[in-house]
């Protein structure tokens, strides 16, 4: 198959459609990707593609087209930019491809816009779009400054269900998601499908191995945002201070970043480690060194509805999750039994966690074994990937049928 995928986000930035767009194209299938330029998570541009640079490369097998972009910064003014400028810029290269594709896939983080150069391109070639929503849209700005009475988010209801009704097939990476398709944006499963596609790990987290040293080690990767709340870790690091055996590791970047850090200088810590942001190919050596996982995440309607990607990659690893998080991602850890998990925000009983975990061996390896049988069972990668094959190759037949 051609396939065209429309990401915002793309190789060199450290998204997990960097594994699906190249695993892809080792199946066989010819992918395109249409993206824009890296800034991901500084909100500055990386410099090797400033000036017109790299804006036509092959990755593993994979064309990357690049659009005009300018970063995201750190402001919700620099943020709305940057997603309306991804969304015309990328929409203008959409039309303007002269290459033909069987379908179009739409890798949709957060907004919903991402989405709008897909639906350009699938409506020029007349070609099937499955959009893959990994957020939900306008529900999401709730979780700022935004409130769902107000005439902004009024006019975001109309944009987000205009934009998902143009989808042949939209697929959900969280269960709960269903329900908000179709009883808040009257999607309905029968039209639009709604199928549940979980996202899944690469294969070097399971490559990781477990390297003891004496120290309980208690490892975070990720994005360091408002939403992630890494702030609660640090904050059980202060309360796990005096316990020596144990130690901290935040591998990741963002906006929050600072305030983490401050906490920690501000409290003397000299069991946190900060190691700043790392690509996947890198971060076996991480997640070889930590005995258990941590996940957090602020208390929010909209939060509470998604599994975080990194959650897949702890249990592909095969090592105990301990989180501080409701919703969807606190479900999924009590229903495996591969950790523990505080409420969200509650630094003191996820410290207590910790401490419980590092005193008991046993039920670490035991709760890691249980984390990697949940992965296989409902994660398992060439399962997923051989069910997107078959969706797209459904509806390619579909259209052609109707052309036809």
């Amino acid at each position: 198959m051609k396939l065209l995928i429309v990401s915002q986000h793309f190789y060199p930035e450290n998204f997990r459609i960097n594994d699906i767009a190249f695993s892809l194209a080792k199946r066989g299938h010819d992918v395109t990707v249409l993206t824009g330029l890296p800034n991901y998570p500084k909100g500055k541009v990386f410099p090797e593609y400033r000036h017109g640079q790299n804006r036509h490369q092959n990755v593993e097998g994979v064309k990357i087209e690049r659009c005009s972009l300018v970063g995201r910064g750190t402001s919700l003014l620099t943020f709305g930019i940057n997603y309306a400028w991804f969304a015309i810029s990328a929409t203008l290269k959409a039309r303007s491809l002269k290459e033909k594709f069987d379908a179009v896939y739409s890798y949709q983080t957060s907004p919903v816009s991402m989405s709008r150069p897909a639906i350009a391109a699938a409506k020029k070639q007349h070609i099937p779009l499955i959009l893959n929503c990994l957020d939900q849209w306008p529900i999401s700005v709730t979780a700022g400054p935004i409130n769902e009475k107000s005439l902004f988010y009024k006019i975001l209801y109309r944009y987000s269900v205009n934009t998902y009704n143009k989808a042949d097939l939209i697929t959900i990476t969280s269960k709960s998601f269903k329900n908000y398709f179709e009883k808040t944006l009257k999607l309905p499963a029968e039209k639009y499908g709604l199928v549940y596609w979980p996202q899944y790990a690469e294969d070097t987290y399971g490559a990781s191995t477990h390297e003891k040293n004496g120290v309980y080690d208690v490892l975070y990767a990720g994005n360091v945002g408002p939403a992630t709340d890494v702030e609660v870790i640090v904050k059980a690091a202060v309360r796990l201070k005096d316990h020596d055996k144990i130690h901290f590791h935040i591998v990741g970047d963002g906006l929050n970043l600072p305030a983490c850090k401050e906490i920690a200088e501000k409290a003397g810590l000299r069991n946190i480690t900060f190691h700043g942001s790392h690509p996947v190919s890198e971060m076996v050596k991480y997640y070889s060194l930590a005995d258990a996982f941590l996940i957090t995440m602020k208390d929010n309607q909209v939060v509470n509805y998604t599994l975080p990607a990194k959650m897949q990659s702890y249990m592909l690893a095969g090592k105990p999750v301990i989180g501080a998080v409701n919703g969807e991602t606190q479900r999924v850890i009590r229903e495996c039994g591969c950790g523990y998990c505080a409420d969200a925000g509650d630094d003191e009983k996820l410290a207590e966690y910790i401490l419980t975990a590092s005193e008991d061996e046993y039920d670490e390896k035991k709760m890691g074994e249980k984390a990697k049988a949940y992965y296989q069972a409902h994660f398992d990668k060439e399962k997923l990937l051989d069910q997107l094959e078959e969706m797209f190759a459904e509806l390619i037949r579909k259209k052609k049928g109707e052309k036809a």
